[in-house]
């Protein structure tokens, strides 16, 4: 039998993994290597959140952002609206200029602002980012505000930004202001 391992340790284990991961780790994952429920990874995450470790929880599992994955130059929050449908066909175009999409976000009528981390930044992931929507029936935030939402767009050009954006108008998927 494995052995259980416990409180800080099991936080301090938790960070070395992320820090030296080359792809998300899964909640399970962590849960496997320390022994431990998945539920306890998930108020482990939460707790080194709380303690400022840049850790966000993505489609694909848990990471660790570095210094260099963070160096993003270029940032534009835009506003599009799309049917459930349209949604594969929205973040493809986006990814195919070469810009990643880092979130997405709503205006909830009682909650105020909702937002969640989408980060894709090629059609793979837009593809797994989309499997594990359909895998768990999780509705997109977009659904709760009929198609409205808002993304924050990243890449190292702000003309790769400008293009992707061009495109979504092009497409009608855009709302200018």
């Amino acid at each position: 039998m494995k052995k259980k391992l416990l409180g800080e340790e099991r936080r301090t284990l938790l960070l070395q993994w992320l820090k030296t991961a080359e792809t998300p780790l899964t909640g399970s994952d962590l849960a496997d290597r320390s022994n431990v429920s998945r539920q306890v990874i998930v108020q482990d995450i939460s707790l080194l959140k709380a303690k400022n470790e840049p850790i966000v929880a993505t489609s694909e599992g848990y990471i660790y952002l570095t210094s260099s994955q963070d160096q993003i130059l270029f940032q534009e929050v835009i506003v599009c609206k799309h049917t459930p449908a349209e949604t594969k066909e929205e973040l493809c175009m986006i990814v195919d200029h070469g810009v990643s999409v880092k979130d997405v976000r709503i205006e909830h009528p009682v909650y105020g602002d909702l937002s969640a981390s989408v980060r894709v930044s090629n059609r793979i992931e837009v593809d797994q980012f989309l499997a594990k929507l359909k895998h768990t029936n999780a509705p997109l935030l977009s659904q709760l505000t009929d198609g409205l939402h808002l993304h924050t767009l990243e890449a190292d050009s702000m003309e790769k930004i400008k293009n992707a954006c061009q495109s979504l108008k092009d497409r009608g998927f855009l709302i200018e202001a």
